[in-house]
């Protein structure tokens, strides 16, 4: 029997669904906490050391969540990612997918480079130039939303809708992540999840949230939306130009129309996707790593 190692803190939902599929796969699954695991140079000896995997390497790795921590943990968690696959063990998705889109400059960066449509974005140290580039859209009546550089499911963000918001202006570590707030169609807030695995968009809903953020852990609901060509199209250009085997892109359809990319996760969730639509994501992503990297 195959083995996966199944890289997460919190197996959850998620990771029964994984076990479940690769097992119908006839694939053994292990849930390991990156924290867990660590580097040994020596002669002879296995380089990664892996919880449960100390005599032999997985086949695979599925990475389902990256630790947080100081700038030295996280790149000892990364680099554990990487040195997997100079050892010819498929890792999905990898350390370089994971990140480009961690880090929301780089993601911002790359979506723009590649001609793709994403807000207005200014990613810098300065606090004076900051309030100075906040009070001008403020000014030109703009919204703004603040993030942290690094983050999921809306934690730490903020909307600046008035000057004296920016009172409460404050750095993530040092840095200043601003984009320009983006309006969406229609009555309320909702934009869209489209759920990409190797170059296929398989999967999507309409998240409509009770405010401003649409994260489903925030409390907006899901529903199912019919995946137009144009919305599939953009959201598969997102993940390859941020090459990733899969991908949880957000895009919003703005009051012109117009679709934007606002994020693109490396390690999604799917539990809400799940309940609006028909196909088995877990299946699909057990099928594409197993078809693709271990056949």
């Amino acid at each position: 029997m195959g083995r996966i190692a199944i890289f997460t803190d919190d197996p959850g939902w998620h990771g029964k669904q994984l076990q479940q599929a690769f097992a119908e796969r006839g694939f053994d699954s292990k849930f390991i906490s990156l924290t867990e695991c660590r580097l040994r140079i020596a002669p002879d000896q296995l380089p990664v050391l892996i919880p449960q995997f100390e005599n032999a390497l997985p086949d695979a790795v599925f990475v389902r969540g990256v630790p947080g921590g100081s700038l030295e943990e996280v790149v000892l968690y990364l680099d554990i990612l990487h040195a997997l696959k100079v050892l010819a063990i498929p890792v999905y998705n990898n350390g370089h997918a994971i990140e480009r889109s961690v880090d929301k400059g780089m993601t911002s960066f790359l979506l723009h480079h590649a001609g793709l449509p994403t807000p207005l974005t200014w990613v810098l140290r300065d606090r004076e130039a900051a309030l100075a580039l906040a009070e001008q859209e403020l000014s030109n009546g703009h919204l703004l939303i603040s993030k942290p550089l690094f983050g999921s499911q809306g934690e730490g963000i903020r909307r600046l809708e008035k000057m004296t918001d920016l009172f409460w202006l404050t750095a993530s570590r040092g840095v200043y992540y601003l984009q320009r707030f983006v309006e969406c169609a229609g009555e309320g807030f909702s934009d869209h999840r489209v759920f990409v695995i190797n170059g296929r968009a398989v999967a999507a809903m309409q998240r409509r949230g009770k405010f401003w953020l649409n994260n489903v852990a925030r409390g907006a609901s899901c529903a199912p939306v019919v995946l137009n060509a144009d919305l599939a199209e953009l959201a598969v250009k997102a993940a390859e130009a941020l090459a990733m085997d899969y991908a949880g892109v957000d895009i919003i359809e703005d009051r012109a129309g117009q679709y934007t990319i606002i994020e693109v996760n490396s390690i999604p969730a799917w539990k809400g996707l799940q309940s609006v639509c028909e196909v088995n994501i877990a299946a699909l992503l057990a099928d594409d790593l197993l078809g693709r990297c271990l056949a």
